[in-house]
Formats: structure tokens, sequence, C-alpha cells
């Protein structure tokens, strides 16, 4: 592993970074002290910086040598979660409620550490944005920062991502070209019938029974309607319905997620689970709205980019530790917005299977989004050494 010198160095003091964010978490676009913290760091190494993109975001503008010749953007995102923190080492969770379950504070940590390194040894040509994402745990931070201006205000020709991932070993990386994360998407179903009582039910219509009609059929999209190369998730999460074991309801309402990989698949699940819902409850005599939220589209990599960062990793860790054909997961990541927009590559970096954790964590799993979770800080050399040598490997190509 060809760990940069002042990473290590710095350790200890991006580490103390990094468990201040997770001890004072904030949620999305309420990230006041987070920004703060982040602002005043790189402005201490002397780096520019432009506040506000998405109400909290930060950006900062390390220029290069000769800072006219492009410009690319690395992106770490600063939001917590709405979660109960089980863990009670010194470091953890101040507030109630509020936690770093995803690890964050470790990628803000791991940015700031690279963007310091950045601006003191200048050992490129082009001009490198540091973005600092706010409310990537379902607030869509990322678009928001784009209605906001970000590619115009700072034009770039790439830009890349990276999150932490349990269970990964600590010194390996997964990437994969094409989609790596789903989509991300909100179904809503109210079925209305009417009201009877549990006796004589043929004098209503059963929005109970019209629901579990219409929960069976929507599977048959996945089953029967999905190219089965096209991977594709439709779970049924919620079915709220009844306050009496004597009486048939009146409503019923139904809610859940769809995840797909391309918006082909996801265009035609949405136009057949529609149809499905309508039907299905006029063939039981009810009625039902169906409402459906695309809220993150897939996470896709583009195949140049991909193929770029992992020849970087491979020049850090050794091409044993690089999976550069993981595989994708049905958890949806909102930089997907960015890619959209600008060609670029998300990866992942091991995160370990929790031995890392203080005396104190939780006694659940150290995986993404439990109360028992804590960054690795054993990542944050490794993280900034690889947004480092992307960097000056990216314009040293150019």
């Amino acid at each position: 592993m060809k760990l940069l010198e002042p990473f290590l160095n710095w350790q200890s003091e991006i580490q103390a970074i990094r468990r201040d964010l997770h001890a004072h978490p904030e949620l999305c676009y309420e990230e006041n002290r987070t920004a703060d913290v982040v602002a005043e760091a790189l402005q201490k190494w002397g780096i520019p910086v432009h506040r506000g993109l998405g109400g909290t975001g930060v950006v900062g503008i390390i220029a290069g040598r000769s800072p006219g010749v492009g410009a690319i953007g690395l992106r770490a995102d600063l939001d917590a979660l709405p979660m109960q923190e089980l863990n009670t080492f010194a470091h953890a969770s101040r507030h109630p409620g509020k936690m770093h379950g995803c690890g964050h504070d470790g990628h803000t940590a791991m940015l700031l550490s690279a963007a310091r390194y950045l601006a003191q040894h200048k050992n490129f040509d082009g001009t490198v944005y540091v973005i600092f994402q706010p409310a990537e745990e379902g607030g869509a931070g990322a678009q928001k920062m784009i209605e906001d201006g970000l590619f115009e205000k700072f034009p770039m020709q790439a830009v890349f991502g990276m999150h932490n991932w349990p269970g990964l070993p600590v010194g390996q990386f997964g990437l994969t070209a094409g989609p790596i994360m789903a989509s991300s998407n909100q179904f809503l179903i109210k079925v209305r019938g009417k009201g009877a009582h549990g006796g004589m039910p043929h004098l209503g219509i059963d929005p109970v029974m019209t629901a579990v009609h219409i929960a069976q059929a929507l599977q048959s999209i996945v089953t029967r309607n999905r190219h089965p190369l096209e991977a594709a998730v439709l779970s049924i999460t919620q079915i709220h319905t009844g306050s009496a074991d004597n009486v048939i309801p009146t409503e019923a309402e139904m809610r859940g997620t769809v995840r797909t990989f391309s918006i082909e698949t996801l265009d035609m699940i949405e136009q057949r689970m529609r149809e499905v819902v309508q039907h299905s409850a006029a063939a039981m005599g009810a009625e039902a709205d169906f409402s459906f939220v695309r809220k993150y589209p897939p996470t896709i990599n583009h195949p140049e980019e991909s193929a770029f960062c992992a020849e970087v990793l491979r020049e850090i860790v050794g091409a044993e530790q690089v999976d550069d054909h993981v595989t994708p997961t049905m958890g949806a990541e909102d930089f997907a917005f960015m890619l959209q927009e600008i060609p670029g590559c998300y990866v992942w970096i091991g995160n370990g299977l929790g031995e890392h954790r203080d005396a104190g964590h939780g006694l659940g799993p150290c995986m993404l989004h439990n109360g028992s979770y804590d960054f690795n800080d054993e990542l944050l050399p490794l993280g900034a050494t690889y947004w480092v040598k992307l960097a000056e490997n990216w314009f040293a190509r150019k």
C-alpha cells in the first residue's frame, strides 16, 4: 500500500476533525456547524471557499500550476441520519435521534485531508473543486447543488465520489463501469371500498381483500413483465387498514419502494403498476389511487472514468485489492444526479468488519444505517491518498 507520507503525519489531526463531526451530527439541509468546520479548515489552508449551493454546501477551489487547462470535482457528503446511536464511546453523538450512521463524517474528513495536500503541493495542472454536499440521505442535496448552478459556476470535465463499504476489508476497493447503485423510488396506493360489518361482508366492498389482490398482482410485474436479465426490486413495505376485528374498513393504504438499474425498466414498472392497481381494484368493485415518486436515479459510472479510477487504485493498493467488476447494490445514492450531468466514477473503500471500533460500541454489527456503526479512521490516509493521486494522474495524462 503506497500512502502519501503527510497523511500519516496528519492522521491524529484529521481523526480529531472526523470524531468531532461524528459527535455533532446534523440532518439534511441543517449542516450549518458542519459546513462551518469544513469552510474554516479550507480557509486555514489557503483554499478559497464558496458557500450556499444547496443551502449548506461548501465548494473549495484549489488551483494548480496552470489552472486554465481543465478541472475536476471531488465530492463528499455532509449529513447524518435521523436515528439513535447505540455507541457510548467518547465521540458518540451528543444529539439524541441523530447519528453519523453512514460514514459521511469520514468522507468529509478524507476529502478535507486531500484538499490540504493538494493546496500545499500543487503537483498538478488544472483546478480541483472539492465539493462538500448536503442532504444525501433522502434530501437530494446533489440535485439541489446542481440546480443552484454547481456546474455552471465551477465547470469541470469529470466528477468523482467515494463511499466507505462495511464488509469489504480495509485496503480493498470496489467499483464497476455502468450501474453500481440502484434508483430509489416510492409508491403509495390508496384503496377505497365500502365499510360493513365483519359478519356481513356481502353488504360492503372489502378494501383489505382488494389490497391483498393488488399486492399479489404487483409481484407478477417483476416475474413476468421485467426482462429476466434486468435487475429490479418491488417491495411493499407497509399496509395500513382497519381498526376493529368485526369491522370491514372503508380504506386501505399500501406503501413501498421500487429499485432498478435502468430508467427503461423503471418506466415499464411504473406504467404496469398503475395499470395493475387500477384494474385490480375495479375487478373487486373498489377504487384506487396510485402515486409514484422518483427519488434518486441509478448511479451509473462512466466507462472511461471507471477504467481510470481502477488504474489509480491499482497503483496505490495493488491489482489484487481492486475489484473493478464489483457486484452492484440495490441501495441508492444521490451522487447519481452528478453522474447524469457529467462523466465520472463512484467507488467503494473497504471499512472492514467493525474490529476498529472503540470500547463502548453498540452490540450490533458495524454496518451502514446501524446504531452500532462507526467509520474506520484507518481509512483516512488511504482515502486521502486516492483523492490526491486521482487528481494528479488525471491532469498528468491530459
